[in-house]
């Protein structure tokens, strides 16, 4: 047991004190079952990263006894790391039908379908592994086919959520199954993981159903083209715009490569009813009337590469946004997003375009898929556990729902907020915290995963904020001196034609370096170059309070 002497553990390797990169795991004895394994993307700190994908270091030493990955479903913060994790360990994953269809997609791209044994469940599904059995229930969410898991462990009962909100009206007729999550209640409940998005939101989320009933209004009002842009994976939402499309006699085009795909696995699986004849290809927008036309695209978080972002800036070959068309943003900003969405927007609007934007509650083209307090507090009522961690948030989020469930009867004492790699252990349901297993981000940069730490990012930083000098230093390998002036670069530091005072005086400085070590007959290599580095440095830092990269570079003549 890696030094615990209890039987039942649960962690988390991500989604403590954050939004993104969900995993957590339950340990009973030697065995292991690993919840949801997403990502979560960089924010503009991180230079040139793509994915952030959990350190499954831990999981990678214990490899030989986790049984299963079960997922909750399919959006990209429970299934983004997927592809990744089999990549290192190979095991079972189980999901429902609509969840799975997206994961293959992911496996096709990485070559791992093949290899993987996909195992299709429901709300109805009981599995088994050694001494824990493992049952499901529906919730609600803003993707198809979402689950609850219940673990039955010989300490007791162990429930996590997965992503939810009680919408008593859903579009796709997909209830929270709130009688089954009564039993579970009654049946008794140790411990609770749910989650905590929008714990600082007050009443209960709106139902989906208010959003398709402003969507049909703007297309009726719009006088040309309507472009609307949404997640791929809200496939209620699409549905909505596809029945809008119909009311209002449009025909329409899908732009993106993950809507593409994702509306595709939708209907191959009927999750999706869109009438024959009205999707149109993108080469077709133009040849039809700009009244009869509704363009369906990714991009409403700003991704500079989404087809949204292309069309703001005329990027799109193709497709083009003019004066008097309708772009609707029918997806709420996720924090640390505004800016690159109101960059478009503007963008649109310099076109001559009407723009339909904002929160759901000032436009209605967006409702959160997230339980509000009342939701959260709705779903501990009916768990009724004896323990609880606030899962699935920023800490101030975290912290809001453990005052949500003491407000519901849940004690105070009874209530962890931990952090990534914290462990909880369970001994005679008895839980405490008092330990950690090794936890953190692993970088996704191209096809490279885990190569790119702190000092590669430092000096990413260095170079975007100051620049770099390149000094070239040519010295004779016989004579051990230098026989010609340092020829020095200068690339994102200076302009060098602005500079040439400077840069001159750098290479004089340079030369004085070398001087001092040949006349001190300590003419190393590697002792030029931190001499020079050190020397240009704090002369360039005097002059002109910037500290570009320095890279000395010596050729041997």
């Amino acid at each position: 047991m890696s030094g615990n002497d209890s039987a039942l553990s649960i962690f988390a390797l991500g989604g403590l004190n954050e939004v993104g990169k969900n995993m957590y795991a339950i340990q009973y004895l030697n065995d292991i079952l690993i919840i949801d394994c997403g990502v979560k993307f960089p924010d503009e700190s991180l230079l040139g990263i793509d994915l952030i994908i959990p350190d499954i270091a831990y999981l990678q030493e214990n490899k030989e006894k986790i049984k299963a990955l079960l997922v909750t479903h399919g959006h990209e913060d429970h299934i983004g790391g997927v592809p990744f994790f089999l990549k290192k360990i190979n095991v079972p994953v189980y999901a429902t039908r609509f969840t799975l269809g997206l994961i293959e997609l992911k496996l096709e791209e990485h070559k791992l379908l093949r290899e993987t044994e996909l195992i299709e469940i429901d709300s109805n599904s009981n599995i088994s592994f050694g001494e824990i059995s493992v049952d499901f229930f529906k919730v609600n969410h803003s993707i198809p086919d979402c689950l609850g898991i219940v673990f039955h462990t010989p300490e007791g009962n162990i429930v996590h959520t997965g992503d939810f909100k009680f919408d008593l009206t859903p579009v796709n007729n997909q209830y929270s199954d709130i009688h089954k999550m009564a039993e579970i209640g009654k049946k008794g409940v140790l411990l609770l993981l749910s989650e905590s998005t929008n714990a600082e939101r007050p009443g209960f989320t709106p139902s989906e159903l208010i959003v398709g009933e402003h969507i049909e209004d703007a297309f009726r009002k719009a006088k040309r083209k309507v472009i609307i842009s949404t997640f791929a994976s809200n496939i209620n939402r699409v549905q909505q715009v596809v029945d809008a499309a119909k009311k209002t006699n449009r025909k329409l085009a899908l732009l993106g490569r993950s809507m593409v795909n994702v509306v595709q696995v939708a209907m191959d699986r009927g999750y999706i009813e869109v009438p024959d004849g009205m999707l149109i290809e993108t080469q077709e927008i133009n040849e039809l009337a700009p009244e009869k036309v509704v363009v369906l695209c990714t991009g409403s978080q700003g991704e500079p590469m989404a087809a949204l972002a292309r069309l703001s800036t005329s990027n799109f070959r193709g497709v083009e946004v003019l004066a008097e068309d309708t772009v609707i943003l029918a997806a709420g900003p996720i924090p640390g997003n505004e800016r690159n969405v109101t960059r478009i927007v503007d963008n649109f609007y310099s076109m001559g375009a009407h723009v339909i934007y904002g929160s759901g509650s000032s436009t209605g083209m967006h409702v959160s898929g997230h339980g509000y307090q009342e939701d959260l507090k709705l779903m501990l009522t009916l768990i009724q556990p004896t323990y609880f961690i606030p899962v699935h948030g920023e800490y101030r989020m975290l912290h809001h729902h453990r005052l949500l469930a003491e407000s519901v009867g849940v004690d105070k004492d009874k209530t962890f907020i931990i952090k990534n790699g914290d462990v909880v252990d369970i001994d005679n349901s008895v839980a405490r915290q008092t330990r950690r297993i090794p936890a953190g981000d692993t970088y996704v940069d191209g096809m490279g995963v885990g190569d790119v730490g702190e000092l590669v990012l430092r000096d990413r930083k260095q170079l975007s904020e100051d620049g770099m000098l390149v000094i070239v230093i040519t010295m004779s390998k016989r004579e051990r001196r230098m026989i010609s002036d340092p020829d020095t670069i200068s690339r994102g530091f200076v302009f060098v034609k602005d500079s040439e005072e400077l840069l001159s005086d750098v290479n004089r400085l340079i030369k004085k370096a070398v001087q001092e070590l040949e006349d001190g007959d300590r003419i190393q290599w590697n002792a030029i170059k931190q001499n020079v580095k050190k020397s240009v440095g704090q002369f360039v830092f005097r002059k002109t309070k910037r500290k570009p990269m320095i890279l000395p570079i010596i050729i041997e003549i």
